[in-house]
């Protein structure tokens, strides 16, 4: 058909260069193999509700791969004493973390009498193995070797958890760069077994006093702080709201995966990161 200027036009409204053939080019669900993704949501009951929790949980293990992305190329940054870098990797990683707090409350449409009718079907199967949470708990400090147990079945998954776990943190690496920067910090905190779950200090306190109380110095220290403390912070809001929503499904039943359910995702909360960039709060 011709417009008002006597121009062919296309009845669907699509402008003349808008690419329509993709024989033998790349196309969006190309480019992002949309026919694998959108093909792996396989429900294991009938229950309408079962997609929903399928979805909720492919789309938080596709946001944690950008989380642990940034955080890899953030900790780089960081060890070799390039700082501002970091600064963008870590601001993206804080939001992303609150689309994954927001995640929760999509899941808490799911009413208990409905998640009952397909719980069953779901085995051992437990957010608790998610690899990737793990690596990110890794990533920010949180070792615990006896979670390596439940990766054991799969050789090369296990090597790659051991070696996270062994590998400094971004915590470990924040806490070096304040030595690089001539500030005095115990051995110990910078020459220790990073398999090990990081303890709180007092000289690495009082290195990071002395960046709060100097800011104009020590200002990318000082940003490079609070960009953890971000990310601290959003991640106890996603353990929180990971807790409540789990204690409003199925209340204080076992965990599908053995655990305690929400007594153990309570205990969780207590164990919080980068400790003396709270405590110095109190100093300050």
């Amino acid at each position: 058909m011709k417009n008002m200027n006597g121009k062919e036009q296309n009845g669907a409204g699509l402008e003349k260069n808008i690419q329509t053939d993709f024989q033998k080019s790349m196309s969006y669900g190309d480019y992002l193999h949309l026919d694998q993704i959108l093909s792996s949501q396989h429900r294991c009951s009938d229950h309408h509700d079962e997609m929903l929790f399928i979805i909720i949980h492919q789309t938080s293990e596709l946001w944690m791969k950008l989380i642990l992305h940034e955080l890899k190329a953030a900790t780089k940054c960081i060890r070799h004493n390039n700082l501002e870098p970091s600064f963008k990797m870590l601001s993206r990683v804080s939001r992303i973390q609150q689309q994954l707090i927001q995640s929760w409350n999509v899941l808490a449409t799911l009413t208990p009498a409905e998640y009952m009718e397909f719980r069953d079907k779901l085995g051992q199967s437990s957010g608790f193995q998610s690899y990737q949470n793990r690596l990110i708990e890794f990533a920010l400090g949180n070792k615990n070797v006896h979670t390596l147990s439940v990766y054991q079945h799969e050789a090369d998954l296990y090597k790659q958890m051991q070696q996270a776990l062994h590998e400094p943190s971004i915590y470990d690496e924040a806490i070096t760069a304040l030595v690089a920067r001539g500030l005095s910090v115990d051995h110990d905190a910078i020459s220790r077994d990073w398999s090990q779950k990081y303890e709180p200090n007092a000289s690495v306190e009082e290195a990071w006093l002395t960046v709060y109380r100097d800011v104009e110095q020590y200002w990318d220290l000082y940003e490079l702080a609070e960009k953890l403390v971000d990310i601290g912070h959003q991640q106890q809001l996603w353990r929180f709201n990971h807790m409540t929503t789990v204690e409003r499904i199925i209340g204080n039943k076992i965990g599908t995966g053995g655990s305690s359910g929400v007594t153990y995702l309570k205990r969780a909360l207590d164990q919080n990161f980068f400790p003396e960039l709270w405590s110095l709060r109190t100093k300050l």
